[in-house]
């Protein structure tokens, strides 16, 4: 039987196949014994922790990546099941390399592996994947290339939920806030096993002035009521429903492996990303002192580094993607990072990103003060989004060139190339808008901002036609 091709399924920074024709116990044994080799031993590391998510194929696949890491002679210390920001905490809090089980929000029949260095240190493919992708494959095609004589390392369990949950309370207070109806939909995926933990009582912490009203708790790897996919507006609409008709103060949204938090106003409304980047930044400059690094990517609203700045903190500018995030944060040694994604990084948390401690940001502000969630989202939303919007096309070079001249015939604009073209238009009304490519599909996506909805419109709809104009040939 021919070995499944790993770099089909071994992406820039993650692990993520089909089960069983490429992600498979064979397969997991091999990334598991590349991984020792190639990061934990070389870093000094005597163990390695992993945890996996609810998919059915999640805690088999975990056991063979620990059997492969013990191969080894490393020791393994399974958490069994977890978040990702809750492997990230044993990563960090253990020192130790780590693996998390988990396909995020893609379908029942896909799973993945997310690695990390000690210290919840991302693992990509240019700092480990490749290499970990090219010795897993050649033990998959030749055995007699797996290292032998080797005395196995011990393989142990240890449940680390009640120290994650004790972790997160101790940097966000939200015991002495107004009481406050919560409404959360896990989508049957982890966040039913770690918001009971953080939020309520699960874990034998203290009961906090929250009422969580639970949606789809039920760990179950199938989707039975949607994608664990909260970006996409469809899976927000039983959550924004049971809001209204539970009369609750927010509502929060997590994907599958619950590292990404959505919040929804009582109205049932989306907050967006860039009002809880801008929210959360400024509890943390408030908590940290004048001059700190906050990054944030150039899609996030403009309001983010204004308000950032008008705060007192420092804005630090990245590219789309969390590898960059996270590597603009440890530079920086930046306070917190956000994205408009809903991944939100902390320094206090490794640097990783955890939507519980974010969604706890919010909890606390809403609960210390009086007014409504729309009404405090507001005083951090300045401007209109258009969104992510994408197109199809086979020349995205000839697309955005089109786009650049169309801008430059609408007054004085400013172009830089951080991360595909941003045009800011100088002077009023404000504008701006981000044209990237796709890494993976013939996409460009684009995304407008200005100071009013006429003007985002205006310009949102002029970029499109540029950009759909070959469809239109």
């Amino acid at each position: 039987m021919t070995s499944p091709r790993l770099a089909d399924f071994c992406k820039a920074y993650d692990v993520r196949g089909l089960v069983p024709e490429q992600l498979n116990d064979d397969v997991a044994f091999a990334i598991g014994a590349a991984f020792a080799q190639v990061v934990a031993v070389p870093d000094g590391a005597t163990a390695v922790v992993v945890g996996h998510d609810m998919r059915p194929s999640s805690p088999a696949l975990a056991d063979a990546f620990a059997r492969g890491a013990a191969s080894i002679g490393l020791d393994v210390v399974q958490i069994g099941l977890c978040s990702t920001d809750g492997l990230y905490y044993a990563s960090g809090a253990l020192d130790l390399p780590g693996a998390m089980f988990t396909a995020s929000h893609n379908p029942a029949q896909y799973n993945g592996i997310k690695l990390c260095r000690s210290g919840a240190r991302p693992v990509s493919r240019e700092t480990g994947l490749a290499q970990i992708t090219e010795l897993a494959q050649a033990s998959l095609d030749d055995p007699a290339e797996a290292p032998g004589d080797i005395e196995a390392g011990r393989i142990t369990r240890e449940d680390l939920l009640s120290d994650y949950a004790r972790f997160l309370r101790d940097l966000v207070d939200l015991s002495d806030g107004r009481a406050l109806k919560v409404v959360v939909d896990a989508g049957n995926g982890m966040g039913g096993h770690t918001v009971p933990a953080v939020l309520d009582t699960g874990a034998g912490l203290p009961q906090l002035p929250l009422e969580v009203v639970p949606l789809y708790f039920e760990l179950d790897g199938t989707f039975p009521n949607h994608e664990a996919n909260p970006l996409e507006p469809e899976n927000l609409r039983d959550l924004q429903r049971a809001v209204v008709e539970h009369g609750a103060d927010i509502g929060l949204a997590f994907d599958g492996d619950a590292d990404r938090c959505f919040v929804i106003d009582e109205r049932g409304e989306p907050v967006s990303p860039s009002a809880v980047t801008a929210l959360v930044a400024t509890r943390e400059i408030a908590r940290a002192g004048a001059g700190v690094p906050v990054v944030y990517n150039l899609i996030s609203s403009r309001g983010v580094p204004e308000i950032i700045a008008e705060h007192g903190g420092e804005p630090v500018r990245t590219r789309v993607g969390h590898s960059f995030i996270k590597a603009e944060m440890a530079s920086h040694q930046a306070i917190f990072g956000g994205e408009h994604s809903a991944h939100y990084y902390f320094r206090d948390f490794w640097f990783a990103d955890t939507g519980m401690l974010a969604a706890m940001h919010v909890l606390a502000a809403l609960g210390e003060q009086d007014r409504p969630l729309s009404e405090l989202a507001a005083s951090y939303s300045r401007y209109v989004a258009s969104g992510e919007i994408n197109s199809r096309v086979t020349d995205g070079a000839a697309a955005t060139e089109r786009v650049s001249d169309w801008a430059r015939q609408q007054g004085e604009v400013e172009q830089d190339t951080l991360d595909g073209l941003t045009i800011t238009h100088v002077g009023e009304p404000m504008w701006w808008l981000n044209v990237r490519a796709s890494n993976t599909e013939p996409l460009l996506r684009l995304n407008v901002e200005a100071a009013d909805r006429a003007t985002m419109e205006t310009v949102r709809d002029g970029a499109l036609q540029q950009i759909r104009e070959e469809n239109h040939a």
